[in-house]
């Protein structure tokens, strides 16, 4: 059986290509910087999947990867808070690469982004840049190269649905006006995978994209349309780069960091190359879903809580680039407490109520919840806008407003959260169930003199919130 190499296993795109990898009879080698955060996927065969800790920044992990490889795919971007990341994608190819041209791999598959103009935004230089060294390398590579990616959890789709069901009126920058050629989820994962170990790909790049040539405004009125939403779109010329990024940031669930780099390649048109993409889907035999279509499948998975990955669930939407293991211990020494307990009713009632927690769910205690989400997005947290994934599952590594998942076993009736919010320390929640109660700890590691005047200043309002919280979830009212 064959092995393939799986890097960015935790992203967006990578979560998703692990079953439709196995399905085609491979064994994955999942490459994740910090295995804590990775979850495997429900219905794949333990032998069919294997997991390594691989941090591509870091030479002395790479020892970590299989001799035995056979083919690979580059799934790794870092539209991150790291204002270099040009340099961190630089360097993460050049030792991929030289990991990989010690293996038996015969083939790398790299996913890249639209770059059909002399004039590219920084965001897509950088996916240039790695497609070159990718190209040059002596395994023979295959660059795919896609805009604007429609599917549930995308952070392209996600900001189109903000937009349009937040705003019935859009006061928009003028890069609204630029074309764009968009292409569905589900799509992509086909090119990806039926084009492995094909030699007719080997050493070019494709462009993939559907048939539809739109603007970004009738991007927006095409989901409005879907929607059943009526929509009026006025575009001005006067919004900056800087003042489009902080409106997508004040609008949208994504970060600051990723709208900057978002607004940088949305001025630029990327219209996919006919003849490239004419030679893919005569190659592969696919012929990608119109812009509607594939709207409507990701409306129908919404609507059937089938979202299997989201870009909020990433390190781009983190709090920082570390590893979650080093926090999946709650310190006890040098913190303050807030620690309560209730009698539940019943258990797996009650393990509903704390797994369910947040995202369209809601808080207990929603009112002082949503004032401290907007004071987190003033002063450039993410607030309660990124919600979650899926609204009765949890698992390590998930974004939940501005939580992260640390630990999540309904077996074991335990729960642990760290926060993402901007705090001047680290706070932890933790819920467990145990003896016929639940018990409900908030912590908080204070960082020098303002973290424990912070402590203070809002210890007034615990009793508001974790009181009521603990006796909610316990359905003690």
């Amino acid at each position: 059986m064959k092995k393939i190499l799986l890097t960015g296993a935790t992203g967006y795109i990578g979560k998703r290509m692990i079953s439709v990898i196995t399905e085609q009879g491979y064994k994955v080698v999942c490459c994740s910087r910090d295995v804590s955060r990775f979850s495997k996927p429900a219905g794949i065969d333990d032998n069919l999947i294997e997991v390594i800790e691989v941090d591509f920044l870091k030479e002395e992990t790479l020892k970590n990867i299989p001799n035995d490889i056979s083919g690979a795919y580059y799934l790794m971007h870092s539209m991150s808070a790291n204002g270099d990341y040009e340099e961190s994608e630089k360097i993460c190819a050049q030792n991929f690469v030289s990991a990989i041209e010690k293996t038996e791999c015969e083939h790398i598959i790299y996913l890249s982004g639209l770059v059909n103009q002399k004039e590219l935004s920084k965001h897509l230089n950088s996916r240039f840049n790695v497609e070159k060294i990718l190209i040059e390398s002596k395994i023979p590579t295959t660059v795919l190269r896609a805009g604007i990616i429609i599917g549930s959890g995308s952070a392209s789709f996600e900001i189109i649905r903000d937009l349009v069901e937040k705003l019935p009126i859009m006061i928009t920058p003028k890069w609204l006006t630029t074309k764009c050629q968009p292409i569905g989820i589900a799509n992509v994962l086909d090119f990806l995978i039926f084009t492995l170990f094909k030699k007719e790909t080997y050493r070019k790049s494709f462009d993939i994209g559907c048939d539809d040539v739109l603007t970004y405004k009738e991007i927006l009125l095409g989901f409005a349309k879907i929607r059943g939403l009526k929509r009026t779109i006025i575009t001005l010329p006067v919004m900056t780069p800087k003042l489009s990024s902080y409106w997508l940031y004040f609008i949208t669930s994504t970060t600051y960091s990723l709208a900057s780099s978002l607004v940088g390649s949305m001025k630029i048109e990327v219209v996919c190359n006919k003849e490239s993409l004419s030679e893919i889907k005569k190659i592969t035999g696919i012929q990608p879903f119109s812009y509607k279509q594939a709207l409507e499948r990701t409306m129908a998975k919404i609507q059937a809580n089938e979202i299997s990955s989201s870009w909020k669930d990433s390190f781009v939407s983190s709090r920082n680039d570390s590893s979650l293991k080093e926090f999946i211990e709650v310190p006890h020494f040098g913190c303050f407490k807030d620690i309560r307990s209730e009698k539940y009713d019943d258990r797996e009632k009650c393990l509903d109520r704390v797994f369910g927690l947040g995202g369209s769910n809601g808080w207990y205690g929603q009112k002082l919840w949503k004032i401290r989400g907007y004071m987190d997005v003033l002063v450039g947290g993410p607030g309660l806008r990124r919600g979650r994934t899926h609204p009765l599952q949890l698992h390590e590594g998930d974004a939940l407003d501005f939580w992260r998942v640390l630990y999540a076993s309904r077996e074991e009736g335990k729960l642990i959260l760290i926060a993402e919010m901007k705090l001047p320390g680290e706070a932890w929640l933790m819920f467990k169930l145990y003896r016929g109660k639940l018990w409900q700890k908030a912590v908080f590691r204070p960082k020098g003199l303002w973290g424990r005047l912070y402590w203070f200043s809002v210890l007034p309002f615990h009793g508001l919130i974790f009181k009521g919280m603990v006796r909610k979830l316990a359905a003690r009212h």
